[in-house]
């Protein structure tokens, strides 16, 4: 059987021009050659598998090359690998410093690739930064690390420091395009693009990641055989998902996610996976973002089509929820569970359901016609209001005197109540506190209805029928069960002037409760002594809050003034408080 080779050992480059996303260094390292601007001590640092390595060997091969020499010349002799990580201790530099003062047999330099630098110990950094500062001329030192900030900064300060970056997915995926044409492999573009991602950056894992799928699938490779293989999740489930997410389809998500489960994947996995769907969706909804968008054209497509139907508000608050389930992922004792409630939040976002829009829950006339049952038009009436309600929607001017009264007063008109069954009014709950609040701004509202003035009734009332209309309205205030209201009125007593009533409160919030109850008092006693020119005014007063709020002592001062007996009471028997 021929011996295999990687595809990462077969196909390493072996010139600049063959280097994967790392046109800038490539470009300067070449110049400095040609310009014969090179430094002697080089530093190259980045992630895994991006070509440190590649590039000091292609770096000394070149410098060594006078173009006579055959193509099979690799400069063996002047090229000298040492691995860190295995030589870290001084010993080794020592021995290393002796060598570097012996010329080069061939060619004009000696190299010295030095990898894995960071795990030198600090006496072998210690004894390394003479040679490194100044180093005979006919060497030079190349240095590489995946971890610059574990190297000393009087090492760094000696060097010439090039960072290689991540390689991209649409070079990584390109560069694997052209390896499947060598091969003789017939490759999908998504199928290839889902390894470049999955390598995250790092082209050797790429080439890794393809000889294995290559030995899993043969010379087709398909997108459905590099998912099953790699064990990660294809597009179409998270597609899939989304649709039943828009169409709030709950239990089929609830079985799609089970019978991921039953495939072997993490419900971690599925959900993270979720959020950066929802975020390359929202990537593809504006163009100038598009191109952040880092799957295959066919892939895409679907993308731009799924970003048409889902609206920004909703994978905005989709890619919220399915974060902050990642987020609590690990921490929770039901994993499981904690997923499909995150799923059916997600699938309720855009539920319409009856309190939301009635209107689909309305029975058509068709109904009826099918059942044999003719429908009865309803038609909408319209009401004339009689005097008394005329009256009641007269109401009254809450705060004014009779002098800002007429100085507001409105020309007389008539009105004519309709009920507007169309109205595109929003619909409250009769339980909720802003429905509440919205009734009694509306009474509040109806007492400045001005309707005609002469029809009114303003007969004279005495002090004694109003007293009497008053403190029967406080008894059926407390019968109701409204003994805030009935217990702020109680705190003074009504002042007569005219047809005005007068009130004072310690506070602003008595007040304000006052007004928002002011429209059953009014009308009860504006109805019931047959004037309508009564009105209420308040003040406030804040002294008046001492008089409330009673100490043990005070309490006692105020039964004593209502009975001094108790006072010889408490001397005859020698009371305390």
């Amino acid at each position: 059987m021929e011996h295999f080779i990687v595809s990462a050992r077969k196909y390493r480059p072996q010139t600049f021009k063959d280097v994967v996303g790392q046109q800038a260094i490539t470009n300067t390292l070449l110049n400095a050659i040609e310009n014969n601007h090179l430094a002697q001590a080089l530093l190259f640092t980045g992630p895994r598998g991006v070509g440190k390595t590649t590039c000091a060997r292609i770096l000394a091969k070149m410098i060594n090359s006078d173009g006579k020499e055959t193509g099979d010349e690799d400069f063996a002799f002047n090229i000298f690998e040492l691995d860190a990580a295995s030589n870290n201790s001084v010993d080794d530099i020592r021995s290393l410093t002796d060598q570097v003062r012996i010329p080069p047999q061939v060619g004009k330099y000696k190299v010295y690739i030095i990898d894995e630098v960071h795990m030198l110990s600090q006496a072998a950094f210690n004894a390394f930064l003479k040679t490194l500062e100044e180093p005979p001329k006919h060497c030079i030192f190349i240095l590489a690390t995946t971890e610059k900030h574990k190297i000393i900064p009087t090492i760094l300060s000696r060097c010439q420091i090039f960072d290689f970056k991540r390689i991209t997915v649409k070079d990584a995926k390109n560069y694997l395009k052209y390896i499947a044409e060598e091969q003789g492999i017939t490759a999908e573009d998504d199928a290839l693009h889902i390894i470049a991602q999955k390598a995250d950056g790092a082209m050797r894992d790429a080439l890794s990641i393809f000889d294995r799928v290559v030995s899993f699938s043969g010379k087709n490779l398909t997108r459905q055989a590099v998912t099953e293989n790699l064990n990660v999740l294809d597009y179409e489930t998270y597609f899939e998902s989304t649709d039943l997410i828009l169409e709030n389809k709950i239990p089929d998500l609830l079985i799609q996610f089970n019978n991921t489960l039953s495939k072997g994947f993490d419900g971690h996995h599925f959900i993270a996976g979720l959020a950066s769907h929802f975020r390359d969706l929202l990537v593809s909804k504006i163009p100038a973002t598009i191109e952040l968008l880092e799957v295959g054209e066919q892939t895409q497509v679907k993308y731009l089509e799924q970003s048409k139907k889902a609206s920004q508000e909703f994978l905005m608050q989709g890619i919220n929820l399915a974060n902050d389930c990642d987020l609590k992922y690990k921490t929770s004792k039901n994993q499981r569970l904690l997923v499909e409630l995150c799923l059916m939040q997600l699938a309720s976002i855009t539920f319409d359901g009856e309190k939301k829009n009635s209107k689909h829950y309305i029975i058509p006339a068709s109904y009826f016609k099918k059942k044999g049952i003719t429908p009865i038009p309803v038609t909408v009436p319209s009401v004339k209001p009689s005097a008394q309600t005329a009256a009641v929607s007269q109401t009254e001017t809450t705060t004014t005197a009779p002098a800002a009264k007429k100085a507001e007063a409105k020309p007389a008109i008539n009105t004519r109540i309709k009920l507007d069954l169309a109205s595109g009014s929003k619909r409250r709950s009769g339980l909720s506190l802003s429905s509440i609040r919205a009734k009694k701004e509306h009474q509040i509202k109806q007492l400045e209805v001005v309707v005609d003035e002469e029809n009114l009734p303003t007969e004279d009332f005495t002090e004694e029928a109003f007293m009497e209309a008053w403190n029967f309205f406080l008894d059926k205030l407390k019968k109701d069960g409204k003994h805030n209201l009935s217990s702020i009125l109680n705190m003074d007593k009504p002042k007569l002037k005219g047809t005005d009533i007068h009130l004072t409160f310690p506070t602003e919030t008595n007040k304000k409760e006052v007004m928002q109850g002011q429209y059953d008092l009014m009308t009860y006693i504006r109805t019931k002594l047959s004037n309508f020119d009564i009105s209420l005014v308040i003040t406030v007063n804040e002294v008046m809050d001492k008089k409330y709020v009673f100490t043990p002592q005070d309490k006692y001062e105020k039964l004593v003034e209502a009975n001094p007996n108790l006072e010889l009471l408490r001397r005859t028997f020698d009371l305390d408080l």
